[in-house]
């Protein structure tokens, strides 16, 4: 299943949300704000694992060849990271829960 059709099953997985929502007066509103925090976090760790796994694996193929790469390949792998930290950021701001 390619990523396109991935992200439709999430979608379609995510209505009954809206739905929950409905009771409420926006229930609509507040619904597509869930989803769309959902997939702020959900698409940003997708491509921060995607990046991960190539790092990762050409990080220990270094470390075989020389050991003292260590800290170099650690900070490649922390940089990474930092996209899921804004993911996080972006859906709280979706939230409402700062800015």
């Amino acid at each position: 299943m390619n990523m396109f059709a991935r992200v439709v099953v999430l979608l379609l997985a995510a209505a009954p949300l809206t739905l929950a929502f409905a009771q409420n007066g926006d229930g609509l509103r507040d619904g597509l704000i869930a989803i769309g925090a959902a997939l702020a976090i959900g698409i940003s760790a997708i491509a921060t694992a995607m990046a991960m796994g190539r790092i990762g694996s050409a990080g220990v193929g270094a470390l075989v060849e020389r050991p003292q790469a260590f800290g170099q390949i650690l900070i490649y792998l922390v940089i990474v990271e930092t996209i899921i930290i804004f993911g996080f950021v972006i859906a709280f701001l979706i939230n409402g829960q700062i800015g």
